[in-house]
């Protein structure tokens, strides 16, 4: 009897203390909304771990330069730089000035936004740059401030402002060349950030590609496995996890954005995807596609089946990628020079 009391003691104990936890955990967010920001921009998330972000190399990237660039004050980012495969040859050895002037030969630039979590080094993220620059891209990417080896403190304004650093900063040195923005999750709310402030200040780019975006952060966050099991069981949810958010000034407001952008869209989204659910993608292309400020502009949805199992950040695997690219980056650059 003794025993058996003991053992519910301690079982209730448990179940009071997960109690506690349950009800402490909204309210700590609640009153401290840098937690629910730090939750989404997962910056000290620095997988994978033990790599030399100033040499590339190590992770196959032999021609590509570690940069490091201040957008403001007490700010500095770490920036790559990999060249199209047909100047790898030419690149071994050479210095950052070199590459920088590489920026100027006659071949297309983008600009990759990365996600959350992670940093520039990411395992999927080099997979891409490398495809990308066998398909002759010069691939520019970088760690907003606080990812990475980058300094200073996240939000959604620094991001976005570190974006249009680096934007200004390539256009300052490739000359005619087109400059896309390609943005991933999260990236593609930074991505849309800066392509509207460049439509608004009149210097688009070339064309803008969307891989597995959201709609805002609100419906992305509710929309979230971990949203999805939460709202079934636990009363106001939007009031203790999801106002935190934008409380703390993060909207990426990607659904508002499109409607003053004007230049090329491309969208790609596996209809697999466990993070960003695939009709958050579909509604976002159902909104660009009927502004106004796209009546110009070619808008695309590429959609890839359950079966090939890209998920949510492998459709850089795609044999298609290559074709899909090439019609709809060609159709840009057939505008660029006319």
């Amino acid at each position: 009897l003794y025993r058996r009391y003991g053992l519910w003691f301690r079982l209730r104990k448990l179940i009071l203390w997960l109690l506690g936890v349950y009800i402490a955990i909204p309210f700590l967010v609640k009153l401290c909304p840098a937690i629910q920001a730090k939750l989404v921009f997962l910056n000290f998330v620095r997988v994978p771990y033990f790599i030399d972000l100033k040499r590339p190399q190590d992770q196959g990237l032999n021609h590509t330069c570690n940069y490091y660039l201040q957008p403001e004050e007490d700010v500095t980012i770490g920036v790559w730089h990999t060249v199209p495969a047909a100047l790898w040859k030419n690149a071994r050895g050479k210095d950052q000035l070199w590459f920088e002037e590489a920026l100027g030969s006659s071949h297309p630039v983008i600009l990759y936004l990365h996600g959350n979590a992670g940093t520039r080094g990411g395992d999927h993220r080099v997979e891409l740059y490398k495809v990308l620059s066998s398909l002759g891209y010069h691939v520019v990417t970088f760690d907003y401030r606080g990812w990475g080896d980058s300094i200073g403190s996240p939000s959604e304004r620094g991001m976005t402002y570190d974006a249009l650093h680096v934007f200004d900063w390539i256009k300052a040195r490739s000359g005619d060349n087109p400059v896309y923005i390609w943005g991933h999750s999260l990236g593609t709310g930074v991505a849309t950030n800066l392509v509207r402030r460049l439509c608004e200040r009149e210097t688009p780019p070339d064309a803008l590609i969307l891989e597995s975006p959201f709609t805002n952060i609100r419906e992305e966050a509710r929309s979230h496995p971990f949203s999805v099991a939460s709202t079934q069981y636990f009363p106001g949810f939007d009031w203790f996890f999801l106002d935190p958010i934008t409380t703390s000034g993060i909207k990426f407001a990607n659904d508002e954005n499109v409607k003053y952008i004007s230049c090329s869209l491309l969208i790609l989204h596996a209809e697999d995807d466990p993070v960003v659910p695939f009709h958050l993608g579909k509604k976002l292309y159902n909104i660009a596609a009927t502004s106004r400020s796209f009546q110009d502009y070619k808008v695309q949805f590429v959609p890839f089946h359950t079966d090939l199992g890209y998920r949510h950040k492998y459709i850089y695997r795609s044999p298609e990628l290559p074709r899909i690219l090439r019609e709809f980056l060609g159709k840009s650059e057939h505008e660029h020079h006319h």
